[in-house]
């Protein structure tokens, strides 16, 4: 079942004797959680038919048994288990599986892994009718700027596709932490207003002309004098724009160029669906794999490696100067 149906039938007050979240990526199972505790029960029922337990405290049995209890004064209990994955025999779980009290509501939250499908539990919880399964997949570099832009539309906005690569290369995969700057940026919004990299840069502190999105645009362009203003920003600012998280941003982006010029003679679509990008911006890898051979995209690459290593203390005394970056800057263009 997908988030968005989960939701659906939570809002309406359809519930399910269990729900059972898990997964490695832990922000929808925290997202659906937080929900269910503070909207399936009424407030004057949470102080008698609200539990919530966490995994390193209780065993699978104890769930089981405080599972079973009836509600007071209520249509329901609510027993919500937080970090669940810390439960040791979780197997024990299963027996209640098979015959779940219809007047509890059994929530586990159990996260940053996969459940082994190899085992009953799972079985079980897969093929009940009164369970609600939801597995949360990691979501990839790749898959960020897709995820920020359908997060936008559920607030009620759009954005631009640079404003989308924006985020995503400053935010990077932490899906709590670019829903948290969503949320602030969006409370200065009025409704359906789009997402610009003005606003973002009012709200959110990143400089639509002074970032890793530009830098690698100047790059790929040859552009040494644009790339090297860049850099200076970054020096400037450097808590903004840590050296290492340049580093890893840069060394991503030429290897999507490595991978254009082994894509380049499929259709835009299959190239920016396999590139990770929205077709927006292909002209801008198009433009870079006309610039660079393949031969010197691997050059390139090998480059930001050695930049990486003395960013972290190899081979450098200072692993916070932007001095090295800048050289190879001009080492790309020779």
């Amino acid at each position: 079942m997908k988030v968005s149906e989960i939701f659906d039938s939570l809002k309406k007050k359809i519930f399910s004797p269990v729900y059972f979240f898990y997964g490695e990526e832990p922000f929808y199972i925290d997202e659906l959680t937080g929900y269910m505790e503070k909207n399936v029960l009424d407030e004057a029922s949470r102080e008698f038919n609200q539990n919530t337990v966490y995994g390193l405290d209780v065993t699978a049995r104890e769930v089981a048994d405080l599972s079973r209890r009836f509600p007071m004064m209520g249509d329901y209990q609510l027993v919500i288990v937080k970090e669940a994955q810390n439960i040791q025999n979780f197997d024990a779980l299963a027996d209640y599986i098979d015959h779940p009290m219809d007047t509890t509501i059994l929530v586990v939250n159990y996260k940053y892994r996969k459940l082994d499908k190899r085992k009953s539990l799972y079985k079980k919880l897969s093929k009940s009718k009164k369970v609600v399964l939801f597995e949360s997949s990691r979501v990839y570099d790749n898959q960020i700027p897709a995820w920020i832009s359908e997060r936008v539309h559920l607030l009620g906005h759009t954005i631009t596709p640079k404003s989308e690569m924006m985020l995503a290369e400053y935010l990077g995969a932490d899906l709590s932490r670019i829903n948290n700057e969503l949320n602030k940026l969006t409370i200065n919004l009025q409704p359906g207003q789009a997402i610009t990299e003005d606003l973002i840069e009012r709200y959110i502190g990143i400089s639509k002309d002074f970032n890793v999105f530009e830098l690698q645009k100047a790059l790929g362009k040859r552009d040494i004098f644009h790339a090297l203003r860049i850099i200076r920003y970054f020096e400037a600012n450097p808590k903004q724009n840590p050296l290492q998280m340049v580093n890893v941003l840069l060394f991503t982006y030429f290897m999507k160029v490595l991978l254009y010029h082994q894509l380049k003679n499929e259709n835009n679509n299959t190239i920016a669906s396999k590139l990770g990008v929205s077709p927006f911006f292909l002209n801008d890898y198009r433009v870079a794999a006309q610039n660079f051979s393949p031969a010197k995209v691997k050059e390139i690459i090998s480059g930001i490696r050695q930049l990486d290593l003395k960013s972290k203390g190899f081979g450098a005394t200072d692993t916070t100067s932007y001095g090295p970056l800048k050289e190879w800057v001009f080492r790309l263009v020779a």
